[in-house]
C-alpha cells in the first residue's frame, strides 16, 4: 500500500486526479475506533447470508453484474480520473469487472461443489469476516476478483481501497446496493496504510486478501504467523523477465516487448522489468525497433484526444522513485538507451525509460514500479534461463521467439507463477489462477482459484442412525 501525502487526522480523505491536483472524490475517512461497530455488524449479517442457498448468493452478483454493465462508462470514469489510465484501458477494466461474476460462478461450481466418496461427503464452508485491501493500479478489477468469490462463498466483506482511488470503491459500493445486496456485507472504509494495518491486525477478522508491494505483504505475513487461524492471501508483484530469442518478425517481438513493459505506465504486476535478449542479429533488430516503438509512445492525460498509450504514473512521489531507481542504475553502470524523464514539470507524466544494465552485475533485485525497462544480453539459451530465475521474485516470465522445444525447457525450467510464449506478459486469463511464488505471494494463486481461499473444506462420515461396525478391531467385544 502506498502513502497519501494527506495527513491521517484529517476527517475527509480526497483523490486527486495526478496530474492536474484537481479533486476527483471527497468522502469521510474511516476512524480506526469504528472497526469494532463495523466488524460486529459485518459478522451478524454474515450469519445469515451463509445459510442463504448458493443460488441466492449467486443470483446478488448477477444483479451487481447487470448494474456495473449499465454503469460501465461511469466506472471508467471514476477509474481514468482517479488512477489516470486512458478511457480506452479504464473501459477494458470496467468489462472484466463485469466478467468476472460469471468466471466466479464457474470457478465456485468447479472447485467448492459438494462432492461425496468413499463414504466421506465434503462440504465448504466460509471463513466469516474478511478484509481485502485494494490497489490504485486496478482499482476495479482486483479488489472485485476477491470481493465476488468472498461473497459468493459466503462470506462479509470489509475492503480498504487505496488512498489514491477511494471514488471507484464507492461507486462499487453504490452498485452492489443497487444489486439488493442486504446490509453490512461489504463494507468499505477509507483511510492510509494505517488503517489498512488496523484493519488487518483486528481480531474480528478471518482473513485479508491483500494487493500491493512486497515490503507491506511481508508484514502481513509475519502479523499472520502468530495467527494461523486467519487466511491469508499475498499478491506482491515481481522483477519479471521476458526473454527474446531468435524470431522471424522482429517488430511483432518489440511490440509485445513494449507492451509487457509500459503497458499502464509500467503499473501492473506482471510488467517486464527485465528484458533478456539472447544474442544475435534477429534480437538486435528487435531491439532497434523496441527502442524506435517506445520514442514514439504517446504518454497524456486521459481526457486528450487522440488518447494516448499511457497516462501518468499514480504520483509525484511515485515518479521521483522511478528516476531515483533509475538514477542508482545508471550509477552503478547502467547505460541510458533512453532515459525515463518527466514529460511535464511538477507532474507524474513520465516518458518511458530503457536501459542497458548489462554491465551493472550489482543491480538491485527490486520491482521498479513504473515505466523503466532494464535491457539484459546474454550469449545463449542457458545463460538467458540463469538470468530469469536471478530472483528472488517469481510472479510472471516469458519468451518471445523461439520453438516448441526452447519454449518447453523455458516452461519447465523457469520459476514462475505464469509463463507465456509470445503473447505479452500483461495478458492474464480470468479462466486461470494467477499468482507467483517465491517473493511474488504465498502460493494463494487468485482469478479462477481465488474461491480456494474463501472457504475451507469440511469433511464428514455420515449415517442416518448409530451402527454396529460389520467388523470390530480386535478385543472389542459387544455381548448381548
Amino acid at each position: 500500500m502506498r502513502s497519501s501525502a494527506q495527513p491521517a487526522d484529517t476527517p475527509e480523505i480526497e483523490s486527486l486526479d495526478p496530474v492536474t491536483g484537481e479533486t476527483v472524490w471527497r468522502g469521510p475517512r474511516t476512524d480506526p475506533a469504528a472497526l469494532d461497530t463495523i466488524l460486529r455488524e459485518a459478522r451478524a449479517a454474515q450469519a445469515e447470508w451463509r445459510r442463504r442457498p448458493f443460488a441466492d448468493r449467486a443470483a446478488h452478483a448477477r444483479a451487481f453484474a447487470q448494474a456495473a454493465g449499465n454503469h460501465k462508462n461511469a466506472l471508467a470514469a471514476m477509474v481514468s480520473a482517479e488512477n489516470g489510465k486512458p478511457l480506452w484501458e479504464a473501459r477494458t477494466e470496467a468489462a472484466a469487472v463485469v466478467a468476472k461474476v460469471d468466471l466466479s460462478i464457474r470457478a465456485h461450481d468447479i472447485r467448492c461443489s459438494e462432492f461425496e466418496d468413499g463414504g466421506a461427503v465434503t462440504r465448504f464452508r466460509p471463513h466469516g469476516v474478511v478484509a481485502v485491501l485494494g490497489p490504485f493500479n486496478f482499482p476495479a478489477h482486483l479488489p472485485n476478483g476477491h470481493i465476488i468469490p468472498a461473497l459468493l462463498a459466503g462470506n462479509a466483506v470489509v475492503f480498504k481501497p487505496s488512498e489514491h482511488t477511494p471514488g471507484v470503491a464507492a461507486l462499487m459500493a453504490e452498485l452492489w446496493r443497487e444489486a439488493g445486496l442486504p446490509r453490512g456485507l461489504l463494507n468499505i472504509v477509507h483511510g492510509d496504510g494505517a488503517l489498512g494495518a488496523a484493519l488487518a491486525a483486528h481480531s474480528g477478522i478471518d482473513g485479508v486478501y491483500f494487493t500491493g508491494s512486497e515490503s507491506v505483504g511481508k508484514q502481513l505475513l509475519q502479523h499472520h504467523s502468530l495467527h494461523p487461524g486467519k487466511i491469508l492471501a499475498l499478491e506482491m508483484g515481481g522483477n519479471n523477465p521476458l526473454v527474446v530469442a531468435d524470431c522471424d518478425d522482429p517488430t511483432a517481438a518489440a511490440v509485445l516487448a513494449v507492451q509487457s513493459a509500459f503497458l499502464s505506465a509500467g503499473q501492473r504486476c506482471t510488467c517486464a522489468r527485465r528484458l533478456i535478449l539472447i544474442e544475435s542479429l534477429s534480437t538486435r533488430r528487435v531491439m532497434g525497433d523496441v527502442l524506435r516503438i517506445t520514442k514514439s509512445l504517446t504518454v497524456g492525460h486521459h481526457s486528450e484526444l487522440p488518447e494516448p498509450f499511457t497516462g501518468p504514473v499514480i504520483s509525484n512521489a511515485a515518479a521521483d522513485r522511478i528516476l531515483e531507481a533509475q538514477a542508482a542504475l545508471i550509477e552503478a553502470g547502467a547505460r541510458p538507451l533512453t532515459a525515463a524523464e518527466r514529460m511535464r514539470e511538477g507532474t507524474p507524466l513520465l516518458r518511458p525509460g530503457i536501459l542497458d544494465a548489462t554491465e551493472a552485475p550489482g543491480r538491485p533485485d527490486e520491482e521498479i514500479f513504473g515505466p523503466l525497462l532494464q535491457v539484459i544480453r546474454v550469449a545463449d539459451f542457458e545463460s538467458a534461463v540463469a538470468e530469469v530465475n536471478n530472483t528472488r521474485f517469481g510472479l510472471a516470465a516469458g519468451l518471445i521467439g523461439g520453438d516448441g522445444a526452447m519454449y518447453s525447457q523455458f516452461r519447465d525450467r523457469v520459476r514462475a507463477g505464469i509463463v507465456n510464449w509470445n503473447r505479452p506478459l500483461t495478458g492474464a486469463s480470468g479462466a486461470a489462477p494467477f499468482g507467483g511464488v517465491g517473493h511474488s505471494g504465498n502460493h494463494r494463486p487468485s482469478a479462477f482459484f481465488a474461491t480456494d481461499y474463501c472457504a475451507y473444506p469440511v469433511a464428514s462420515m455420515e449415517d442416518d442412525r448409530p451402527r454396529i461396525p460389520e467388523k470390530l478391531p480386535p478385543g472389542l467385544a459387544v455381548r448381548a
